[in-house]
């Protein structure tokens, strides 16, 4: 019965023109009265409050969904640290950035880019993986112990409903059967129960344990990533050949460290550098490719320990306690005499100059701060200009020809007047400030400079003093590494790999066995089997058990009737 014919009848009949209105207020209030649309009530829905609303924000960061996700931007965190250069790791790299981007690393600094890896959005992503990770272990751990010490699942009431099953009958006894089955299963390595006449098994408990393996390996790897950040040193000391070095903080030329290390972590040893080998192709298209770098050293442990002689080699550091020495740079270093102008030697030893390109051309200053002019006035002098291994006139360039040391040779302009060394300010000892120098002239006006090859004399203008290019040596710069955790994080990455593989490659699977005695008076055995993820192997598994068992409950001979000697009437 429909609404609008019930309001029909109610009222009776036709209503007049002026009572229209008031008929239909009826219709729709018998409407309303006999609907059966839910009607609009509100419901009174209780508030989280503040525990409700942490309650519901720790499963949300607890799901394995939310893992996946933050796993997801930790790696997508990580790329701008690849990309863009970083701080830590070469910031003559970032300070190149500046001065090319001007409009761009204005930007990469608030956003913390250059330094990804220390930044806050960084860090949160990372302690927030880390927290979903152990709330998702510590719950499925109890559940996996929980599993451990409980039984397999009793058998089901209806066994051929599972996705594999068999049955045959057998002349031998249940209780025969039951004990067979079970021994089978537990040499296959199931876990067996015997309840009333049936057998429950379970195998595949590794599969959740390769799964845990997996999502402790990551916190691992989590936990040495973050102990080698706040505990790692690192260092460089660019050496020339007969120097020494003693692994303190004074003693490096750049050193970086995370915000836990403190000085006393650096192993105690110290070395000097004996010499140092390059040989370079000389032929073919890889002609000036270095061939091989080899740096001599004589180290020694700890203050007192006997010297021992040893070899670095480019990606074959020294490994001193769990420090690591590594070559990393090398070039040559011109030895030079300066005399002031009473002819006394203001400066002597080697200036290392720093590559410029794959042949060695190599660029530098020399700094001589204990000076006096030919009056006896106190100044200061520099040097600036390039070296070069193998110059050649006819090559038209005063360019490098080979990175081997032919034919030396250095250009210097000579400057003098303040070096800025003592306004507080630290300055590369590689770079010279000619902001307060001045230039020495010729007498015909035009800047001071000269060719010098070994045993060249440099005189400067005015008896100011002079130059000696006395000979040149060669150097290494060392990279020294101070990382814990790296252990952990090679162990934590390998657990991850085999966790992996066993959530993979396990297959959870349920068995049951069923002998009863049937209405003939024979065994009735049924075999079953149900995995618990998806298994194409399980048909194969059920198969091999119910050969197996053929043994103990050989299959009975069927009942067969000889038609010929069949009571008359029995086909029909």
């Amino acid at each position: 019965m429909s609404t609008t014919d019930t309001g029909k009848d109610v009222g009776g009949g036709t209503e007049p023109a002026a009572g229209k209105g008031a008929g239909d207020g009826g219709e729709r209030e018998a409407a309303a009265q006999l609907s059966t649309a839910p009607s609009e009530e509100k419901l009174n829905v209780p508030s989280l409050g503040p525990l409700g609303w942490a309650r519901w924000f720790w499963r949300q960061l607890t799901s394995m969904r939310v893992a996946l996700i933050l796993l997801f931007l930790l790696s997508l965190a990580a790329i701008p640290g690849s990309v863009i250069p970083q701080t830590p790791v070469d910031a003559l790299k970032v300070e190149r950035f500046h001065e090319e981007h001007t409009t761009l690393a204005p930007i990469y600094d608030k956003l913390q880019l250059f330094d990804v890896y220390t930044s806050v959005w960084f860090s949160a992503i990372y302690i927030l993986l880390f927290i979903s990770l152990i709330g998702c272990i510590l719950p499925r751990t109890w559940q996996f112990i929980g599993q451990l010490r409980s039984r397999p699942p009793r058998a089901p009431r209806r066994l051929n409903r599972m996705p594999v099953y068999a049955t045959w009958r057998t002349e031998a006894e249940p209780e025969k059967v039951l004990r067979a089955a079970r021994s089978l299963l537990a040499r296959r390595r199931f876990r067996t129960h015997q309840e009333g006449n049936a057998v429950a098994s379970e195998k595949g408990y590794l599969r959740e344990a390769g799964n845990l393996m997996f999502h402790i390996a990551l916190v691992v790897l989590l936990l040495a990533f973050a102990s080698g950040q706040l505990f790692k040193s690192e260092g460089r000391k660019l050496m020339v050949q007969g120097d020494g070095f003693s692994n303190v903080l004074t003693q490096y030329d750049d050193f970086r460290s995370g915000s836990l290390f403190t000085a006393d972590m650096l192993d105690p040893f110290s070395f000097r550098l004996k010499n140092f080998h390059a040989s370079y192709a000389r032929s073919g298209p890889n002609k000036g490719t270095a061939r091989d770098y080899r740096a001599d050293i004589a180290y020694s442990k700890g203050a007192d320990g006997k010297e021992t002689d040893a070899t670095i080699k480019v990606n074959h550091p020294l490994e001193i306690g769990s420090s690591k020495v590594y070559l990393i740079a090398n070039g040559f270093a011109p030895v030079v005499s300066v005399k002031d102008g009473k002819g006394n030697i203001a400066y002597r030893g080697p200036v290392p100059f720093l590559q410029q390109d794959n042949n060695q051309t190599s660029s530098g200053v020399v700094k001589v701060t204990d000076y006096r002019d030919a009056k006896g006035r106190k100044d200061q002098l520099g040097f600036q200009g390039f070296f070069v291994p193998d110059f050649r006139p006819d090559s038209g360039t005063m360019f490098s020809q080979s990175p081997e040391l032919r034919n030396p040779a250095m250009f210097l302009t000579a400057y003098h007047g303040d070096l800025g060394l003592n306004g507080g300010q630290a300055q590369n000892v590689y770079q010279l400030d000619t902001a307060n120098m001045t230039k020495f002239k010729k007498k015909d006006g035009s800047p001071f400079a000269k060719k010098l090859t070994p045993g060249d004399t440099m005189t400067l203008p005015n008896g100011a003093g002079s130059l000696t290019f006395e000979g040149v040596k060669k150097w290494a710069n060392f990279q020294v590494s101070h990382q814990v955790g790296n252990g952990w994080a090679l162990g934590g990455a390998l657990a991850a790999i085999a966790g992996l593989a066993g959530s993979l490659f396990i297959q959870r699977r349920r068995v049951w066995v069923r002998a009863v005695t049937g209405d003939d008076g024979r065994t009735v055995v049924e075999l079953a089997g149900l995995g618990r993820s998806e298994s194409a192997r399980l048909p194969e598994e059920l198969a091999s058990l119910a050969t197996a068992m053929q043994d103990a409950a050989p299959t009975a001979p069927a009942d067969f009737v000889d038609p010929a000697e069949a009571p008359e009437g029995a086909g029909k």
